[in-house]
C-alpha cells in the first residue's frame, strides 16, 4: 500500500495500536512480539524526536502564544516539561549523530542510549565523537545499558579529562538533602555525588539487609517453612524507610571514636582489553581519577592488574574463590553473569566456569560471577541447546 501523506501513516499506525489495545494481550506476549514492540517502540520515539525538533524549529507554536515549542506541547499534550525538553534535544541532535540516528530510527538504540551519547556531545568531545561514535553506538547495541554507560563514562574521561573533572566537582557542588513535613509524614530527596553517594548507598544497603533477614528469620519461626517475599513483616520500601531511621538513630548513640566510613576505589589496569585508566568505586560507579583526591587520607584502595596468564595470589588446586582471586573476579564482572541479572558482585558467589568437578582450576580465568540462583540453575538446567 502506497502512503502518499503524514495522515496517512498516522492513521495506519493508530490501526495497528487499535488492534493491540482492543485484543487480549495474551496475543502478543511471547518474546519474539516483546523484543518487536521495544523495537517499534524506539523507532517512534526517534520519529517523535525528529518531529518536535522540526515543530520546534517551523514556530506554528506561537500562533496559540505559547512562548515555545515544548511549552505548546506541555499544554496540549500533557506531557511533563522534561520529558517534552529530552524529545527536543534528542531531536536537535539527531542530525550531528548520524550513526547513532541511523540505529535509533531502525530501533536498534533506544531513547535512553541516545540521551546518553547527546549528553557526552561537547565542543571539546565533537572531534573524537565524530570518530567513535561507530564504536559507543555498537556498545549501546550490544551491552547491557549499565555497562554501556560505563563505556561511555570512560571514553568521556579521555576525550575530555579536564571537563569531566570539572563536572564531577560540580556535582558533588550540587550535594543536597532535605526532608519537610507534610500532611502526610515527612517527604524529601537526595542528591549526592558518586562518592558520596556510594558511601551512603552502601550503608543503607548493610542495614537494608540486616532487617531483610531479621523479617526472614521472623516469618519462618511463625509460619514454620522458608516464607515468601509476600509473608514478610514489611515491603522492600518499609525496609528501606526503617533502614534510613536505623542510620539516624546509630549516627545519634555512636561512640565518639567509632570509625568514619572508608570507602573502596579501585584503580584496575587491564590493557589486553582498555589502554588507560580505570576508576571506579565499590559497586560500578565511574569516577574521575581527580574526584579521588579529598580522600586520600580516609578511602581504602586498591591496585588489580590482569596480565595474560597470570593469577592473583590463590592456589589453582584451591576448591572455592577466596582473597584476592575472589576479588579481581567481582572487579572484573561487577554482578551477576546471567544476561537476565544484575545483582552486584558482593551480594553474589564466584562459579567455576570449568567446574571444579571436571578438572577446572581456580583461578580468575576461571571464574565467574553468579547469583545463587542463576549459580544452581545452571547445573539443575541444561544449557540452551544442550
Amino acid at each position: 500500500m502506497e502512503i502518499r501523506s503524514a495522515e496517512e501513516a498516522v492513521a495506519l499506525v493508530t490501526q495497528g495500536i487499535d488492534w493491540l489495545a482492543e485484543n487480549d494481550s495474551s496475543l502478543y506476549c511471547d518474546a519474539t512480539a516483546i523484543k518487536a514492540l521495544e523495537r517499534q517502540l524506539s523507532r517512534f520515539e526517534c520519529t517523535t524526536a525528529r518531529a518536535v525538533a522540526s515543530f520546534e524549529q517551523s514556530g506554528e507554536w506561537d500562533r496559540d502564544g505559547a512562548r515555545t515549542g515544548t511549552a505548546w506541547i506541555d499544554t496540549t499534550c500533557h506531557l511533563p516539561k522534561y520529558e517534552a525538553r529530552a524529545q527536543l534535544r534528542r531531536g536537535k541532535a539527531l542530525p550531528e549523530l548520524p550513526v547513532a540516528a541511523a540505529a535509533f530510527a531502525s530501533g536498534d538504540l533506544g531513547a535512553a542510549q541516545v540521551d546518553v551519547l547527546v549528553k557526552v556531545k561537547s565542543p571539546v568531545t565533537q572531534e573524537a565523537l565524530a570518530r567513535d561514535e561507530a564504536m559507543l553506538v555498537q556498545a549501546g547495541i550490544d551491552l547491557k545499558f549499565a555497562e554501556f554507560c560505563r563505556v561511555v563514562a570512560y571514553w568521556e574521561q579521555h576525550a575530555d579529562p579536564d571537563g569531566t573533572e570539572e563536572a564531577d566537582l560540580a556535582r558533588q557542588a550540587r550535594r543536597d538533602v532535605y526532608l519537610v513535613p507534610s500532611p502526610d509524614g515527612y517527604l524529601g530527596k537526595m542528591n549526592f555525588g558518586r562518592i558520596e553517594g556510594a558511601i551512603v548507598s552502601k550503608e543503607l544497603r548493610r542495614l537494608e539487609e540486616e532487617l531483610f533477614l531479621a523479617d526472614w528469620a521472623e516469618a519462618k519461626e511463625r509460619l514454620g517453612r522458608d516464607p515468601r517475599p509476600h509473608e514478610l513483616a514489611r515491603t522492600p520500601a518499609q525496609r528501606r524507610a526503617d533502614a534510613m531511621l536505623e542510620m539516624a538513630v546509630r549516627s545519634a548513640s555512636a561512640p565518639a571514636d567509632g570509625r568514619r566510613p572508608e570507602p573502596l576505589f579501585t584503580v584496575l589496569i587491564d590493557y589486553p582489553t582498555l589502554l588507560g585508566r580505570i576508576s571506579q568505586i565499590e559497586g560500578g560507579p565511574v569516577v574521575t581519577p581527580g574526584s579521588l583526591l579529598p580522600w586520600i587520607d580516609e578511602a581504602l584502595f586498591e591496585r588489580i592488574v590482569f596480565a595474560p596468564n597470570t593469577r592473583i595470589e590463590c592456589s589453582v588446586t584451591s576448591r572455592f574463590f577466596t582473597g584476592a582471586t575472589r576479588r579481581a573476579v567481582e572487579v572484573r564482572d561487577l554482578e551477576c553473569q546471567h544476561e537476565f541479572c544484575d545483582l552486584s558482585a558482593e551480594k553474589c558467589q564466584i562459579d567455576h566456569i570449568v567446574p571444579w568437578s571436571e578438572g577446572g582450576l581456580t583461578e580468575q580465568s576461571n571464574g565467574q560471577v553468579l547469583c545463587e540462583y542463576h549459580n544452581r540453575l545452571r547445573y539443575e538446567r541444561p544449557p540452551p541447546g544442550g
